[in-house]
């Protein structure tokens, strides 16, 4: 057995070796088949690092900052008028409506007596038939004068009954019978006398007369119409002058002195068309006359009266107002003294300006305190604020502190700010008004 088995396991080690080496034999060409992909990745990931790496570039210098250009103006310290502003409404001073206090048809209107047409004080401007009060009056007339002829018996009667009882003809009480006949037949006469100065009085009333100079503003009753007494036959208002009650806001009422009493000095005021009306350029001068005795409850506004004489300009031939025709009272108020009127453009938000350092040309951020403020300026008492500093008008979306300005060159004069008539103009400031800052002596 120990023979058999040296061959045997020789025959089994061959058989071993053979595998082995028939595996070896197998790996190489799976190797070599997987190096050559794996070879051409590694081969061009480092290709795309090579040619993906951003050279190093050279280094520039940092770009110098941009002057802002900016349009700017210089500053002046002076006087300035404050105007109040307030709207309202032309009202008439005084408007009626026009009735009549007895009855009758109309036979008669007056062309005066129109909508819309001017009348004169005692103008005839309706009539109603009279014949009715005429035979009143004539009626009243009679019984007048029957009352007076028995008066004057009467009065013959006891006055010779007085000389007759002197004598004793006659008894006392004939005496005191005409005596009494006589104060009653006075009574009647002093009746029939009012009854006629009535009757009177309703004939006149058949006649309406205008009660002042006015205008009517509408009519209710037409030619023909029976009416009755207290009936309203329209609306008429007086012409000799109008009213306008101007709200004034609490703020302002520092900046006006309003008359309080009937001895103060009158407030000239101009009462312009409210700006939907821009074309017009009428200007009506007022006076505030008055003011109401207690603040709006709910606005807490002040209003004053302001009177208007002739505002249909019969007399002075200017352009009418309307009656209910919206204006703008510019109100003249108090003169602020030594103080600097900016140009509300200038200013920004959080009461914000831009100054301009003549001598450098940089930009400075400053806030200001506002006195007073309009549609166009705002006024300031600020130091720091003298004749001639400058001021940036340019709405700047970015200024830094002390960054340089480049002033824009030939500003239109229609551009400038605009100032109150009696002020000193703003001046813009140009290029060579800044160089002559910079350069006094040049």
């Amino acid at each position: 057995m120990n023979g058999q088995s040296g061959p045997l396991l020789s025959v089994k080690n061959n058989q071993n070796i053979k595998k082995r080496t028939g595996g070896l034999s197998m790996l190489g060409p799976l190797l070599i088949r997987g190096a050559i992909p794996l070879g051409l990745l590694v081969t061009g990931w480092i290709g795309y690092c090579w040619l993906s790496k951003e050279g190093e570039k050279p280094k520039s210098a940092p770009p110098e900052p941009k002057a802002i250009r900016t349009r700017v103006i210089e500053l002046r310290v002076q006087d300035y008028p404050v105007i109040v502003s307030a709207q309202g409404t032309v009202q008439p001073n005084n408007e009626i409506s026009v009735s009549v206090q007895v009855s009758g048809p109309i036979i008669y209107i007056s062309p005066e007596f129109q909508d819309g047409a001017f009348f004169s004080k005692d103008d005839l401007l309706l009539e109603l038939d009279s014949v009715d009060y005429k035979a009143s009056v004539a009626v009243a007339e009679a019984r007048l004068h029957r009352y007076q002829a028995g008066m004057v018996l009467a009065k013959l009667n006891h006055e010779r009954n007085t000389e007759i009882i002197k004598e004793d003809l006659i008894s006392k009480a004939e005496a005191d019978i005409t005596a009494a006949t006589l104060s009653q037949v006075k009574a009647d006469v002093d009746s029939a006398s009012a009854q006629l100065d009535q009757a009177k009085a309703d004939l006149e009333r058949t006649r309406v007369l205008a009660p002042f100079d006015g205008r009517v503003r509408h009519r209710n009753v037409g030619l023909g119409q029976l009416v009755g007494a207290n009936t309203a036959l329209g609306v008429v208002y007086a012409v000799d002058f109008a009213e306008v009650r101007l709200p004034i806001k609490g703020r302002d009422l520092a900046f006006v002195n309003l008359p309080e009493s009937e001895t103060a000095a009158f407030v000239p005021v101009g009462l312009r068309d409210t700006p939907t009306h821009p074309a017009s350029t009428n200007v009506w001068n007022a006076r505030i006359i008055r003011v109401e005795g207690a603040l709006d409850r709910d606005s807490l506004e002040l209003f004053a009266i302001a009177r208007v004489d002739d505002p249909f300009g019969r007399k002075s031939g200017k352009a009418p107002l309307r009656i209910g025709q919206p204006v703008v009272g510019l109100i003249t108020g108090r003169v602020l003294h030594d103080v600097v009127a900016l140009p509300r453009v200038a200013v920004r938000q959080l009461d914000q300006v831009f100054l301009i350092d003549p001598i450098d040309l940089t930009l400075r951020a400053h806030t200001i305190v506002p006195l007073w403020s309009d549609e166009k300026h705002v006024v300031v008492r600020d130091p720091l604020i003298r004749n001639g500093t400058m001021l940036a008008t340019t709405q700047l979306v970015y200024a830094p502190d002390n960054a340089k300005v480049e002033i824009i060159p030939d500003i239109p004069t229609n551009t400038t700010p605009e100032v109150s008539p009696n002020l000193s103009e703003a001046k813009p400031a140009t290029a060579s008004s800044i160089a002559k800052k910079k350069n006094p002596g040049s």
